[in-house]
């Protein structure tokens, strides 16, 4: 695809000094930005550092709930922005868009659109730059790149016209402040907009989107536009000209504290103007991460699959504190420390922050602290953070987070803490628990935790005639409370470990033996109507599910696998129930629930088929395509995915610090961890119909069961398998054995 080649053009080409090469070459940011064959990975081609607190990307239309502001299949730029939106599913907040244009002004997104072409765009981590066609014509040549929380601009403007440089702050309707100052140079502002904020207690009369733009050169002639009757100093943005032939460089700070925080992290982070010297900088970031994944025998597709997939895992959680200060969206104050902000937590529990272990450990500490402190100023951890409380999916998986770090041994974060907001999680409902059905996105409703959670404690199960998505919740808070006894026995807690485990076993409070499936009920104890793969506003009230049906999450307590084979009545049950669950069509990896179906044959004898699974899911999910990510990527959890399953191995169960065994990708996959070591998986015979693993060896010894451990990989060394074309009987004979209470 010809757009795709342009990834490799030198980009002095289009008017910057090439970087120094390294893996940041093998990103395709194009991929999960377009629809196609393969799905809509509702991804953007950001600029950005690695948990970068701004996100910079070209504007093809204006974002919005279910609608992001990339989409590969435009034909128009509307702007250049700088976003906080994490997920195609979510809002933005805290916005600002930069639009270059000549002739008459232009303020709305339609009226100030120019085309653009594919072959006319260089798109990188550390670089975007394009040539937009206005409808007279003309010619605008658009550079950008990036720091943490500030971006650089560069506009180029056609002979003899003169150039001018929009600043939207804010859209129709939101009171935001511009500011002109002509002897900075400076135009500033804010916006308060929050496009998905929760109309209840989460209003946040202080929260604001803070912006300097400033300019390299002084201007014939700058403005304020769009007043919207809310004063004389109230509009939604400001605009710069320039005299004719003038190239506008053009520098942006954000916060979230204020204005003079912006200009601050401006001087910290781009105190001079030179702009190949901010994309080098970002560009050997990024390299600094994307070098330590090292790939043998991967085709050049693979090649870009993998590198795009560890670059979009590595944008999120974002970094949401300035220079030893954050601003928190949970109690609408400053406060000094360090804060992190968009958890997709629902989706990258899985999978995601497991990955985040291993490739950026450094973070980790930071990161559950940061869930730590919301919880002490907004009294929980949240579930979905976008900035503040949002009420978006079930169950309280920070508790996973939190179990997950301490059973890896992390440190730096306050353990007593972390116990006690677990154990508000497992033991609090929320506010109205059994007046309310805590429908999803339900507005003006309090923080809901877990759902439900009245009735969980008095029955074992979350009743559908009561609570919505009851069966969901069920099944997921059951591992959770696997989760807190996991805190609870390391902590020197036994009598809460013993509770909580005991009760983590109420996932099985479901199975319907006559389905050989999990089931709702309802509170007088009788089974719920059945709905397999359904995710409706029935099935999530009357049969009680989220985002899937029996089918999907059956399988879906990580913590009691081997008791789920033992209530289907053994291996052979277990695995022909599992058989028709892919032959019938039931497994749907775009959404993330069914993301550790293809590993669990490892869990009953048939370890083969998990191989022959995984890869071909791999081949059938993924491409090296702007479709190339079959549903949304939700902040790096499809890409994590693909990451593990490439490695060979994946983590079913991310609490346990433990890793399924699939099939290797290639003939080598090496990962330098941040402690120093080189962690290594070789697969000899590696060949595309070579699926099958024969033997394995780690260390030298033999390896005889489908696990690999944290504590494996971060002491480095090599996992070696001998592949080969037939199944093979290896690691067979393990078993995993199900939870025994007291």
């Amino acid at each position: 695809m010809k757009a795709l080649l342009l990834l490799s053009l030198p980009t002095a080409a289009f008017g910057a000094v090439a970087p120094p090469r390294g893996n940041i070459d093998e990103v395709n940011p194009y991929i999960g930005t377009g629809s196609g064959k393969i799905g809509y990975g509702g991804t953007m081609p950001f600029v950005t550092p690695p948990f970068g607190m701004t996100d910079w990307t070209p504007q093809t239309r204006q974002n919005r709930l279910s609608v992001v502001s990339y989409k590969y299949e435009d034909t128009n730029i509307q702007g250049f922005m700088g976003t906080h939106q994490p997920a195609i599913w979510m809002g933005d907040y805290g916005y600002i868009t930069l639009m270059p244009q000549v002739g008459p002004l232009a303020t709305t997104p339609e009226t100030r659109q120019m085309a653009f072409k594919h072959s006319e765009e260089v798109t990188r981590p550390d670089y975007y730059s394009v040539w937009m066609t206005a409808k007279d014509g003309a010619r605008i040549h658009a550079e950008m790149t990036a720091t943490e929380r500030c971006a650089y601009l560069r506009f180029s403007f056609p002979n003899g016209k003169a150039g001018r440089v929009l600043a939207e702050m804010s859209r129709p309707g939101v009171p935001g402040m511009v500011n002109i100052n002509a002897a900075r140079h400076e135009i500033t502002g804010y916006n308060p907009h929050r496009i998905d904020r929760n109309l209840g207690p989460f209003v946040l009369p202080n929260f604001k989107g803070y912006f300097v733009v400033q300019f390299r050169h002084a201007w014939k002639n700058a403005a304020t536009y769009g007043m919207d009757n809310y004063g004389a100093r109230v509009a939604r943005g400001g605009f710069a000209e320039f005299a004719p032939g003038e190239p506008v460089d053009v520098r942006i700070g954000t916060s979230f504290i204020s204005v003079e925080q912006a200009r601050e992290n401006l001087r910290r982070e781009i105190p001079v103007w030179d702009f190949n010297a901010v994309r080098n900088k970002l560009c050997s970031t990024w390299n600094k991460k994307l070098d330590r994944v090292q790939l043998d025998g991967a085709s050049e597709d693979q090649r870009k699959i993998v590198y795009t997939a560890l670059y979009h895992a590595l944008l999120y959680p974002r970094l949401f504190s300035e220079y030893g200060h954050y601003y928190s969206a949970f109690d609408d104050k400053v406060h000094a420390g360090e804060s992190y902000n968009a958890y997709s937590i629902w989706d990258t529990f899985r999978a995601e922050h497991s990955m985040l272990t291993l490739m950026a450990p450094e973070r980790v500490p930071g990161m559950i602290t940061a869930l730590l402190q919301d919880y002490k100023e907004g009294g929980w951890m949240p579930k979905w953070p976008n900035p503040s409380y949002t009420n978006i999916m079930i169950a309280t998986h920070a508790d996973s987070m939190v179990a997950e770090a301490i059973a890896k041994g992390f440190t730096g974060f306050d353990r007593k803490t972390a116990w006690d907001a677990v154990y508000k999680d497992a033991m609090t409902p929320p506010d109205g628990d059994t007046t309310r059905r805590w429908l999803d996105r339900e507005q003006h409703t309090p923080y809901e935790g877990r759902g439900g959670l009245t009735y969980y404690k008095q029955l074992g199960f979350i009743p559908t005639d009561k609570t919505d998505e009851a069966a969901s919740r069920t099944l997921e808070d059951s591992y959770d409370d696997w989760c807190v006894a996991q805190v609870a026995k390391a902590l020197g807690k036994e009598k809460d470990y013993e509770f909580f485990l005991k009760r983590s076993l109420n996932d099985r409070n479901l199975y319907n033996p006559a389905l050989g499936l999990m089931n709702g009920k309802t509170s007088d104890g009788r089974w719920a109507p059945f709905s397999g793969d359904r995710d409706s506003h029935e099935s999530r009230a009357l049969s009680g599910w989220t985002e899937g049906g029996a089918w999907v999450y059956t399988w879906s307590p990580f913590h009691d696998i081997a008791g789920v084979l033992q209530l289907m009545g053994g291996e052979a049950q277990y695995n022909a129930k599992l058989d028709q669950h892919f032959s019938g069509g039931h497994n749907v990896h775009s959404n993330e629930p069914s993301h550790h179906y293809g590993y669990l044959y490892d869990y009953s004898g048939e370890p083969w088929k998990t191989q022959a699974k995984v890869r071909e899911i791999a081949n059938a999910e993924y491409a090296n395509l702007p479709s190339g990510i079959d549903g949304d990527d939700d902040c790096g959890q499809m890409s994590s995915w693909y990451l593990f399953t490439a490695m060979g191995f994946y983590p079913v169960n991310p609490a346990s610090a433990e890793y399924m065994i699939g099939a290797p990708m290639f003939g080598r996959f090496a990962m330098k961890l941040a402690n120093g070591n080189t962690f290594a998986v070789v697969a000899k015979n590696a060949a595309p119909a070579n699926i099958y693993i024969q033997s394995a060896t780690l260390n030298g010894r033999p390896l005889n069961d489908p696990i690999v451990r944290y504590k494996d990989i971060m002491s480095g060394g090599t996992l070696q398998f001998v592949m080969g074309p037939q199944p093979s009987k290896w690691a067979s004979a393990w078993r995993a054995k199900a939870i025994a209470v007291k």
